[in-house]
């Protein structure tokens, strides 16, 4: 009679550590992402970034002789996957626009929520007590961050609800991709994909704005920043359950506050703090019980 070797614990750690840098890149995404919105529309922004992207995508592949990782054996998930991003990309990018960052944050936010209910029907994992509390105790702190009523309710805030669910479902259909893919295969075909997205809803009207030397650095960020929070993402993904990734980006709420403080003058209050602390005891408590796990 033989015995099963043990499955593998989830690297809870350095899937946590990931997941930090692509807190750092989101965020300064959407400083970048705002800096350029008076002179490109979105479907422009992502036009150009996802041009900077692959350009990067394809030396670092090519420098590190990962390009022949590149596959064609998974065509509809990619597109699904990269159907979702680009649609909650650019209702993300027009929301940063026109309410405030830390409300943008806190609506995307229910994404999270939303992989936690499809998880276990898309990717099979399960859904554990502590991985539920600790999604709920986030989304406590951000609906006190948030403080949602029918006086808040407006293009912005719907799209940056919306949003939320284009990601949730990239976040999906990534975790299902790295069960066969490369990082630089899923990097390289979200790129390409969003190109010709991109292209396809700029030039409809036949009118493509070119970007002036202004806004060329921050489309640079934008690309670069965008790329590396993909890269830590698909990584901390590819170490650990979706459920257990995805709480540890509402720790990009109390960032942006400070941030959206200290550039734009954008009011912190103390709902925000109480909110930032609880999701950060949300956070704290999924990574500790999974670490006592993994020991």
């Amino acid at each position: 009679m033989s015995l099963a070797a043990p499955a593998p614990a989830p690297q809870t750690l350095r899937a946590g550590l990931w997941m930090l840098g692509a807190v750092a890149s989101f965020s300064s995404m959407a400083v970048a992402g705002r800096a350029v919105s008076f002179e490109l529309d979105t479907f422009e922004i992502m036009m150009y970034r996802s041009i900077v992207g692959f350009i990067l995508v394809l030396c670092v592949a090519r420098l590190t002789g990962q390009i022949a990782t590149v596959t064609t054996r998974s065509p509809g998930t990619h597109l699904v996957r990269n159907l979702c991003h680009f649609t909650g990309q650019n209702l993300w990018f027009y929301a940063i626009t026109v309410i405030p960052l830390a409300q943008v944050f806190a609506l995307e936010f229910t994404a999270p929520l939303w992989v936690l209910i499809l998880s276990p029907l898309v990717l099979g994992e399960r859904l554990t007590g502590t991985r539920a509390l600790a999604a709920v105790i986030g989304f406590a702190g951000i609906l006190i961050v948030a403080r949602p009523s029918p006086e808040t309710i407006n293009l912005g805030t719907i799209a940056a609800a919306a949003a939320a669910i284009g990601f949730a479902g990239s976040i999906l259909m990534t975790k299902r991709l790295t069960r066969t893919e490369s990082l630089t295969c899923i990097l390289f075909w979200m790129t390409l994909l969003q190109i010709g997205f991109g292209l396809a809803c700029a030039g409809y009207d036949g009118d493509i704005a070119l970007p002036s030397l202004t806004s060329a650095p921050w489309l640079v960020l934008i690309g670069c920043a965008g790329l590396l929070a993909h890269f830590c993402l698909t990584t901390a993904l590819s170490l650990a359950p979706a459920t257990l990734v995805t709480p540890v980006d509402f720790l990009r709420l109390p960032v942006i506050a400070i941030v959206g403080l200290l550039v734009y003058g954008e009011a912190v209050d103390v709902f925000v703090l109480v909110g930032a602390a609880v999701i950060f005891g949300a956070n704290y408590l999924n990574l500790w019980r999974e670490t006592r796990k993994s020991v």
